[in-house]
């Protein structure tokens, strides 16, 4: 009888455990992080125990995306988490380049920032990073080279096949150009559909949040706040994927993140475990950023954190000029009909609610 009752409870566990293990959230991240600070974004949903994190695409955008690759591989040994892919994507925009975004800045003035076409930071810039390089070459690192590689195959061949293998399941998290998901989508016109949803960001659509005056950050999109990089840097890439039949689209915009900060008492806090992603937080971590993909984390772990939502048509504007890549917006329903679809804005949330999530998750 107790051997029964045993085996009953054990088998009664396992159930439970594979149950609980199918009520994952399935999501794959495709991001554009060169450094540390980019890479925390990925680090809270890495450390959801209620998330499976199938994967992590690449695609240049803040950096080149082998440097950005050999960074994530990096950062997945230190924390001991090897067995989540990385997938290199693309390294250029689909039809934009650094030549054409030169043209455009001398005709029309300089953007804000241009990623990894940028030569040359001004010398009070704060952000660390390697020096301009040609798209192929990995920098030296400070935290040092991976010795594991990328899975083979392209990043668009991987967001296709595992969209075909849970269907409807997953829920895709793009943290910078959309090239990656442009090329998925022509490349299988089913591809969008079988997606649940797919979280993206930018764009600035309320006015600048009190205390802003004077931010850097805040400066950079003021006078051009349409203008969001992850959408000029590949604007056809942004169009196909606006037009594209997503089962649900959402956009978190910068208006989220201005109120936001990565200050050193967040920091502090959220290291002071001093477990493998608290470690690795506290070795790369460059205080006074603002949290921009956090957000977009945060919104999509609870969305309970979310105070301000809307509901827009939108696309990317194509024609050449100084609105290249700007976001263009409809009210909801009302777009010319060429295709684009009505996309959930989140405008706000509660930044305490954020800094609370950011420390439980980065310190367990």
């Amino acid at each position: 009888m107790t051997k029964a009752l045993h085996a009953l409870f054990l088998l009664l566990a396992l159930s439970l455990a594979s149950a609980a293990q199918a009520e994952r959230r399935k999501v794959i991240v495709d991001q554009d992080a060169f450094e540390g600070p980019g890479l925390q974004p990925i680090l809270m949903l890495l450390q959801d125990p209620t998330v499976e994190v199938l994967g992590i695409t690449i695609v240049s955008g803040d950096g080149w995306a082998p440097e950005e690759t050999a960074q994530t591989l990096r950062m997945l040994e230190l924390i001991g988490r090897t067995e989540v892919p990385v997938i290199q994507g693309a390294i250029h925009p689909l039809i934009n380049s650094k030549a054409r975004n030169k043209a455009r800045e001398d005709q029309y003035g300089a953007l804000g920032y241009r990623g990894a076409w940028t030569e040359s930071w001004p010398g009070d810039n704060t952000m660390k990073r390697a020096p301009f390089h040609e798209p192929k070459v990995v920098p030296p690192m400070e935290i040092g080279l991976p010795k594991i590689a990328a899975r083979p195959g392209s990043a668009a061949d991987f967001l296709i096949d595992m969209t075909r293998k849970y269907p409807g399941q997953i829920t895709i998290i793009a943290m910078g150009p959309l090239t990656n998901l442009a090329l998925a989508q022509r490349l299988d016109d089913d591809f969008a559909g079988r997606v649940k949803e797919l979280v993206m960001e930018g764009g600035m659509f309320l006015a600048p949040p009190a205390g802003t005056k004077g931010d850097e950050f805040a400066a950079q999109v003021s006078h051009a706040p349409r203008l969001s990089f992850n959408h000029f840097w590949d604007p056809e890439a942004s169009h196909i994927v606006f037009t594209s039949p997503w089962q649900k689209l959402t956009l978190v915009t910068g208006d989220t993140s201005a109120p936001t900060r990565a200050g050193a008492d967040l920091l502090a806090r959220a290291t002071a475990s001093k477990r493998p992603v608290a470690r690795y937080v506290a070795k790369t971590a460059q205080p006074g950023f603002p949290l921009w993909d956090e957000v977009e984390a945060a919104a999509w772990l609870d969305p309970t954190i979310v105070t301000q939502r809307g509901t827009l048509a939108m696309d990317v504007d194509l024609m050449p000029g100084a609105n290249y890549g700007a976001l263009l917006t409809w009210p909801a329903g009302k777009g010319p009909g060429l295709g684009e679809r009505d996309v959930n804005l989140i405008y706000a949330i509660d930044v305490s609610k954020l800094d609370t999530m950011f420390v439980d998750l980065i310190g367990r």
